[in-house]
This record gives structure tokens, sequence and C-alpha cells, in this order.
């Protein structure tokens, strides 16, 4: 695996705070998901530099076993103005290690690589870890997520 250096950035968009604990951050995130579609944030986000998708965890309590907060938004020039009921996060600059989800994104494929990456020896500096939804997502049935993680 090849660490990879990544600059700050800043994502707007909604969140939710979850744990990974019973199964409850795939409904708190799935229902996130839903409203990030059916209202239409991707339209209501100020500044965005392109329409891709970050799906962002930060503000960890320890490590991915405690609760976190997930973001799902788009990268921003500008996070001075936020429009109501949305948040922003800066993503500092660090070292990341990248990992490709491929597959069935309905049948859990990014799940899967999650779960390769909980079970891995990684050094994770648990600050923000993000999942880029872009161009190779527009069918969701034969997608690539690029999945980056933050190490010490």
């Amino acid at each position: 695996m090849k660490q990879i250096p990544i600059d700050e950035f800043t994502v707007t968009g909604i969140s939710v705070r979850t744990t990974n604990e019973k199964g409850q951050s795939a409904k708190d995130i799935g229902a996130l998901w839903n409203r990030f579609m059916t209202e239409s944030i991707l339209d209501k986000i100020s500044n965005k530099t392109e329409d891709t998708i970050y799906s962002v965890y930060t503000e960890y309590e320890g490590d991915y076993t405690k609760p976190y907060t997930c973001i799902l938004g788009c990268k921003v020039d500008n996070a001075a103005y936020i429009p109501d009921g949305l948040v922003a996060k800066t993503i500092k600059r660090g070292k990341y290690v990248k990992f490709v989800s491929k597959g069935d994104l309905t049948k859990g494929a990014v799940y899967q690589t999650w779960n390769e990456i909980w079970n891995s020896d990684l050094d994770r500096a648990y600050t923000s870890d993000f999942e880029v939804y872009g161009e190779k997502t527009q069918n969701p049935t034969d997608a690539e997520v690029e999945i980056y993680i933050a190490l010490k």
C-alpha cells in the first residue's frame, strides 16, 4: 500500500453523528444518503468546485468502534457562506492510504472494503477519512469508489 499526500480541502454538506455498534451506521448513513438525494443537497452547496460527492468520516471519539460524524457533501473553494442546515469541515493536509472499492454499491461493495480496512494493521490517525464518489460511480451496480484513510 502506497502512502499518498493529500492537501487540505473543505467539504460542505449534511452530517449525522453515528456509531458502528449494532449496525447503527448503516441505518444512519443510508438515511443521510437518502436525504442528500431527495432534498437535492448537491444544488444547495455554495462555492462547490465540482459535483463529485465526498463522504467524510471525522470527529472520531476513538477508533472505528466509537462514535464519529459522517458528512456527505462536495469540495468547496470557500466556506465563508454555509447555507442553513449544512455544515463545513476542513480535511487537514496529511498522509493517506488509498483503497478502491469495486463492484455493486447496492450490494455492499463499499462496506466490504471498510471491513478490510477495519481488519488491517494500518496505523490510522482517526482524524478524517473519506470516500470519493466521482465519474466511476455513475453506474451503481458496476462502480469504483476511492477510500482514503488518514495515517499517523
